[in-house]
């Protein structure tokens, strides 16, 4: 079995643009020799505190009742789980991820931070998401994008019928998409954030096959940077396509929650509420939520 990739894949070599001396000539340790580039990811990108809430609410709004058993797949440094053990004293998280690497430093960075009975209530598995087993859950989450890894209908197919079969009688699956025509496009975004800029690289996309590889820079304000820190080969997927897979794979209902939109910016106001129907809009980002009922 071809096994998958994980969130954090990193598909060449890193460059730093570091070369810096000084006035003596010794090398100077530049802000992207010094950078962690799984810090830089969770700063970026990630929002574990407000994402356990906003799942915990999607949950409680379809199935009613609290989830209490978490499973994250693709979890990479279990930033979702280690929140998911704070929201609550009876919360309890697997996280699932094929790569070692992460899985060590999300131990040594996240878990870390737990208090002990906290860190108890969080179990790390270095497997495949699609033959892990872990005890059935309420709730299961694989975000960031990190099932577009499976490219073939079969292969996805496959993963959501693992994912309903993980869940307990009454559980809900989430996961994340993007898309609209700018998702199509070989294009750079930046973002200013927190001491450096996050770059978003469409580097190349497909649109016979949907296949994209994007990459994720960082710039720092000394001018260095840390080229294709992360690389993801992926097919961008559909929102219709993945509402029909999840519906074969044996879930009951499927609802899309749409971001809404600031009137006096026109942009994405970090708000998501169920919609059955959306505006065109050139770049969205959506969540998914399936059901499993008995």
């Amino acid at each position: 079995m071809q096994l998958a990739a994980p969130t954090f894949s990193s598909g060449g070599r890193i460059r730093r643009n570091t070369s810096r001396s000084s006035a003596k000539g010794r090398p100077v340790r530049t802000q992207a020799d010094r950078a962690d580039r799984y810090d830089l990811y969770q700063n970026a990108v990630q929002d574990p505190d407000g994402d356990v809430v906003r799942v915990r609410r999607m949950y409680e709004r379809a199935l009613g009742g609290t989830p209490r058993l978490l499973r994250e797949d693709f979890c990479g440094t279990a930033a979702f789980a280690a929140s998911w053990v704070r929201l609550h004293r009876e919360n309890r998280a697997w996280g699932v991820d094929l790569d070692p690497e992460p899985l060590d430093w999300g131990r040594r960075h996240n878990l870390s931070k737990l208090r002990p009975e906290q860190r108890e209530r969080v179990t790390l598995v270095q497997d495949d998401v699609r033959i892990a087993r872990t005890p059935k859950v309420d709730l299961l989450v694989a975000f960031n994008f990190s099932y577009f890894l499976f490219k073939q209908r079969a292969e996805l197919l496959r993963y959501f019928k693992r994912c309903h079969a993980a869940l307990k009688p009454r559980g809900l699956f989430a996961i994340d998409a993007y898309g609209g025509p700018e998702s199509m496009e070989k294009r750079q975004d930046r973002r200013k954030c927190d001491g450096f800029t996050y770059v978003w690289d469409q580097h190349r996309y497909d649109p016979i096959t949907h296949d994209a590889t994007c990459h994720i820079h960082f710039e720092f304000r000394d001018g260095s940077s840390i080229q294709r820190a992360w690389t993801y080969h992926w097919r961008l997927w559909t929102v219709g396509e993945l509402r029909d897979l999840l519906v074969e794979a044996g879930f009951k209902t499927t609802t899309v929650y749409w971001e809404g939109t600031e009137l006096a910016t026109n942009e994405p106001n970090g708000i998501f509420r169920p919609r059955r129907h959306a505006e065109e809009d050139p770049a969205w980002i959506a969540y998914l939520v399936a059901t499993k009922e008995a």
